[in-house]
Formats: structure tokens, sequence, C-alpha cells
């Protein structure tokens, strides 16, 4: 295979922010199919981002049934990931689904059963497990210098910082708020830096309170109430089989100036690690507390930053290689999925008002 010949559905912010300009820099990646509920925004990209001859399609089935298409990547509604997803696997396209995987566990469970009976690959978009530091942390981790990880923090704060465009307050669609659109990042980074996969029990709460004022100060302006049907915030614990406890926060709006965002606190025997400052990794030398921030700009000379990759263009670099090497994903479905599971677990404490225990 000397070129991956790629398609789109969904032209909206995240694939004309992310995920095409990314591709147009992969040089084994061709896009050649664009879909849209929105007619001119599949237009508008296949314009800005379409190889020679590339085409729009009125129909995504449509755009699944071209033989000419390897590779799928889904920029929709939480609500349609697995409808679309697995459809995509079923026409023998290799998958790149945005995170969340799906707005429901059993929605997630069903897309990595598809994988598997497939034998396509699928990945799920959670790009910040590719930043430098992220990069950096897990080789840290997984040398042993922190030893065992026993204690964790997902952080997701913004203080105001509510979506009020497309259908992230429309929890029908979305599935939640905060917690599975940010929060989810942060989770999944924590985890994945961890290596632990086995949730035993979960506690959560999600909170209506700042969403019901009226004229509020906001990054994208002020949202309306009315229409804001998913939490602002939300809160959970969650306890590892291996008795390792993780602490989650996700909010849009919180009355708080500790904010921060797809970050994570992890603290183990032999050493601990935060993304307060910068990667900061701290622990006990000769009797002595220490404390190292890392350094990830160059700075090697006046006027040169040295040369950079986004963790964008990191992530659909490497998925791209996966393909035409027929290498797993660095995100796999299956860890993708625990992580719907337990966001799934979060939510139904919150309404029950009681633990979630997993088998």
């Amino acid at each position: 295979m000397n070129k991956v010949k790629v398609a789109i559905i969904g032209c909206g912010g995240i694939a004309t922010g992310k995920h095409l300009p990314s591709l147009s820099k992969v040089a084994e990646a061709e896009i050649i199919g664009f879909f849209d509920i929105f007619p001119a925004s599949a237009h508008q990209a296949a314009a800005k981002f379409g190889a020679p001859g590339a085409k729009v399609y009125d129909d995504y089935r449509e755009l699944l049934a071209d033989p000419a298409i390897d590779v799928v990547h889904i920029c929709t509604p939480n609500d349609t990931h697995a409808e679309i997803s697995i459809a995509a696997l079923e026409a023998g396209k290799h998958v790149m689904c945005e995170k969340p995987m799906a707005k429901t566990a059993a929605d997630a469970r069903r897309m990595v059963k598809a994988a598997k009976r497939t034998g396509k690959k699928l990945t799920i978009g959670y790009n910040n497990r590719f930043r430098a530091d992220s990069q950096y942390l897990k080789r840290v981790v997984e040398n042993g210098d922190l030893g065992e990880i026993y204690f964790a923090k997902a952080h997701a704060v913004r203080r105001r910082g509510v979506p009020t465009w497309g259908v992230f307050l429309d929890e029908e669609k979305q599935g939640g708020g905060p917690l599975i659109d940010i929060g989810t990042h942060a989770l999944d980074l924590t985890l994945w830096l961890m290596n632990n996969y086995e949730p035993k029990v979960v506690l959560g709460t999600a909170y209506h309170k700042l969403s019901r004022k009226e004229n509020a100060a906001n990054s994208w302006g002020s949202w309306d109430p009315d229409k804001f049907k998913v939490e602002d915030s939300a809160f959970a614990m969650i306890v590892m089989k291996n008795g390792a406890t993780i602490m989650v926060e996700a909010s849009w709006a919180l009355n708080t100036l500790d904010t921060k965002e797809a970050k994570c606190t992890l603290c183990g025997t032999e050493g601990g690690a935060d993304m307060q400052d910068g990667l900061r990794i701290n622990g006990e030398n000769h009797s002595r507390l220490y404390m190292n921030q890392l350094q990830f700009e160059a700075k090697g000379a006046d006027f040169y930053e040295g040369k950079k990759e986004s963790m964008q263009d990191k992530e659909i670099r490497l998925w791209i290689d996966a393909i035409m090497h027929d290498k797993e994903p660095i995100v796999t479905p299956e860890q993708s999925c625990i992580v719907s599971e337990i966001l799934e677990a979060i939510y139904e404490s919150n309404r029950t008002g009681k633990a979630v225990y997993f088998d």
C-alpha cells in the first residue's frame, strides 16, 4: 500500500480544525471523500483539503460503498458514532472515530465487537496521549520510576468555557456535558498512563448549578439556560480492582481559579508526577525531597525553537502508519470502551445516588 485513501464523515469544526489539516501533512494519505448533513460544509472542506478528483457524497452510506476508500474518519455527534463506525467497519473500512467512543457503553461494546468481527482497525481520537509531556511521562511510568501508582487525579476543569454552538448542550445527541466531552480526555490519559483498565466501583455526582444563570460570563458568549440540558460539572471517585483510586473532575463552568484541562496527577510508591505547571516529577532521593520540571522546547539557539510536531499531527501520522504497516493503533477500541463504561457509571451513580459496581 503506497497511499491510504481517506474519507471524512462530518465536516464541522473538529474535522476542519484537526483531522483534515493533520491528514494533509501525511504524504501517504489522500483525502478523497467528504460527507456532511450540510452539503455546503462538505463542499467547502473538499475544496480546501480534497485530493484531485475528491468526491462529495449525498449519503454517508454511498460513501461507505465506494471501494476506493480505505479509511473513514468520523467527526459527527456522539449519538451517531456507533451506527456510522459499525457500518464503516462492515463495509471494509478502517475507522478513526472522534472521542468519546460512543454515547453509551453498550454502543461502545458493539463497536469493539464489530472491529473484531471484521478484522479492520478502529481507533478513537484521544489525541492528548500524543502530547510531548504525555509521551515522556508514559516512558517514566513504564520504566518504573514512580513505582506502583495507587492514587491519581484526572483533571478537566474550565472556569467558564461552555461550548454554545452545535449540539454540545443537547443531552439526547451528546449523552452528557463536560464529563463526556473533556472529562473523557483526562480519564483516558490517566488510565493509559497507569495502564490500569479494571475498575471495581464508581461513585459520581453531576451538577446543574451555574447552567441556570442568565447572561453568564463565558468564553463563547452567554449560554441559553433553557437549552443547557447537560451538566455543567461532574466529579467522581473510581476504585480499581487492584485498589488504586482515581478522582475525576470535569467542568465547563465552575467557580474556581484552579483550572486545567486534559491533565492528570499520578502518585506512586517511588515518586509522583503532575501536569500543573508543565510536567513535574517529584520524589525522594538520599533522604531529601526533590522536584524536577521537564523542558520540552529546544531553545538551543536564538531565533530557533527546534522542530515541533503537534499532538494532532502525531496522532494522525501514527494512525496512518499503523494502517500502512498493519500495526495495532496506539489508542485501542478495548481501552476506549472502558473509558465509556466508566463515564456511563458516573452518570448512573449521579442519577441513583448509589455506587456502581463492575463485574
